[in-house]
C-alpha cells in the first residue's frame, strides 16, 4: 500500500503584538514591577465590583499586553483556581492553556490583522476586526461565567474601527470587560476613555526589568547579558522590557557606542568610521539594525536636548549638551531632531538610499554643531 503523504507542519501566523523569537504576552508566565495594578485588578474580579471597560495605558513594552492576558486567565478560570489578591493561575488549567492558545470561548481578541497577500500587516486595526464582537457578544455568558475582549493596541483602531467599539463600550453585555491596552491613550476618542476606568502602569523598575529579561531570555534559550551591560541596557531601555530585550538581540550597546563617539567628537566627523557605519547599516537585511540605528541616535539627542532646555539627565549629558547646542542653538537641534526622523520615516517608505540617509544625517549633525556661535 502506497503512503500518504506527510502531514505539513503548520506555520503559526505572524503577530504584530509580538517580540520575534521571544515568548507572547499571553505565554509570560510572571508578571514583574506591577503589583498594585494586579491587585486593583484581582479585587475587583473577586469583589464583584468589575467595571466593564479598562485602559491598561502606559509606555510601550512594559507588560500592559502581559497583565491583559493574566487577567483573562484569572477572569475565565473556575473560582476555586483563583488565588486572593492575584491574578496566579496555575498553568496547566484549562483556562491557561485556552488563553495560551487563543482557543477559549470566552476570549477576544482585537489587534492588527496580518495581511497574507502584502506579507505584512496592516497599518491600522480595521473595523472588520471589531465586527467580530457582534457574534462574540451575541451569545449569552452562562451563570458565573465571563466574557473577556482584549485589544491591542487600542490607539491603532482606525476611526470607524473605534466607532464601532465605541458602540459596545456604551452598552456592554453583562459579566464582560474590555481591556484596552495602550501606549497612547490620547489618541483614542475622548468618548471611549470616558467609559474606561484608567489603570496607569508605569516603567519597569531596574529590578523588575532585570527579572523580566531574565525570564523572557531563559524562555527564549539566549544568555543573559554580563553584570557589567545590565546599567546600560536598563538606562537605554528606559523601563521597557520589550525594548530592552529588542537591544540586547541586535547589539544595541555596541552600536550605542558608536552613537556616542560620533556625538562627543562633533563637529569634528570620522568619515571613514561614517561610511563603513552607513554600508553596514545600507542592506535590507539590516533594517533591524538601521531602524534601531535612529531610534537610538534620536533618543540620544532628545536627551542632549532636555538637557540643554531643562538641565535633565547626568552630568557628562548636561556638558556635551552646553558644549554641542548652548541656549543659541535650541531650536535649531530641535529641528534637526524632528528632521532626522522626518527623513528616516521617507526613507523608509519610499525606499530610498539608506547609505545617503545616514551620511547626510551625519553632514547635518556636524554643520549643527560647527554653527554654534562663540560663548
Amino acid at each position: 500500500m502506497a503512503r500518504g503523504p506527510a502531514a505539513a507542519e503548520i506555520e503559526a501566523p505572524p503577530e504584530a503584538d509580538r517580540l520575534e523569537g521571544f515568548p507572547h504576552p499571553r505565554e509570560t508566565k510572571e508578571l514583574f514591577g506591577h503589583d498594585g495594578a494586579e491587585r486593583t485588578l484581582a479585587e475587583a474580579l473577586a469583589g464583584g465590583r468589575m467595571h466593564h471597560g479598562w485602559l491598561l495605558a502606559g509606555r510601550q513594552g512594559i507588560g500592559k499586553a502581559t497583565l491583559a492576558y493574566r487577567f483573562a486567565r484569572a477572569a475565565l478560570a473556575e473560582p476555586e483556581e483563583r488565588t486572593p489578591g492575584s491574578l496566579a493561575i496555575a498553568q496547566e488549567t484549562r483556562a491557561a492553556r485556552q488563553v495560551r492558545a487563543l482557543s477559549h470561548p470566552g476570549l477576544l481578541v482585537i489587534r492588527r490583522p496580518f495581511d497574507e497577500k502584502a506579507k505584512r500587516f496592516t497599518a491600522s486595526i480595521p473595523i472588520d476586526e471589531v465586527r467580530r464582537l457582534r457574534s462574540f457578544l451575541g451569545h449569552r455568558a452562562s451563570g458565573d461565567t465571563w466574557r473577556v475582549v482584549i485589544v491591542d493596541e487600542a490607539n491603532e483602531l482606525n476611526i470607524n474601527a473605534a466607532n464601532a467599539l465605541l458602540k459596545s463600550l456604551e452598552e456592554p453585555p453583562p459579566r464582560t470587560v474590555f481591556l484596552l491596552v495602550s501606549s497612547a491613550p490620547g489618541r483614542l476618542l475622548p468618548t471611549i476613555r470616558s467609559r474606561c476606568r484608567m489603570l496607569p502602569l508605569q516603567p519597569l523598575s531596574s529590578e523588575a526589568l532585570r527579572s523580566a529579561a531574565t525570564q523572557a531570555l531563559a524562555a527564549a534559550g539566549e544568555d543573559v547579558p554580563r553584570e557589567t551591560d545590565w546599567p546600560p541596557l536598563e538606562r537605554l531601555a528606559e523601563g521597557s522590557i520589550r525594548r530592552l530585550l529588542g537591544l540586547w538581540r541586535a547589539g544595541g550597546l555596541e552600536l550605542h557606542e558608536r552613537i556616542a563617539k560620533l556625538t562627543t567628537d562633533l563637529p569634528r566627523v570620522d568619515w571613514r568610521l561614517a561610511h563603513a557605519l552607513s554600508d553596514e547599516l545600507q542592506p535590507a537585511a539590516a533594517q533591524q539594525r538601521f531602524e534601531l540605528f535612529f531610534e537610538l541616535l534620536l533618543n540620544e539627542l532628545g536627551r542632549l536636548i532636555r538637557a540643554q532646555a531643562a538641565g535633565e539627565g547626568r552630568s557628562e549629558e548636561r556638558e556635551l549638551a552646553a558644549k554641542l547646542i548652548g541656549e543659541e542653538r535650541l531650536a535649531s537641534f530641535a529641528a534637526l531632531w524632528e528632521r532626522i526622523g522626518r527623513s528616516k520615516a521617507e526613507t523608509l517608505a519610499l525606499n530610498l538610499d539608506r547609505k545617503a540617509l545616514i551620511l547626510e544625517t551625519v553632514g547635518g549633525l556636524a554643520a549643527a554643531a560647527q554653527d554654534r556661535k562663540p560663548g
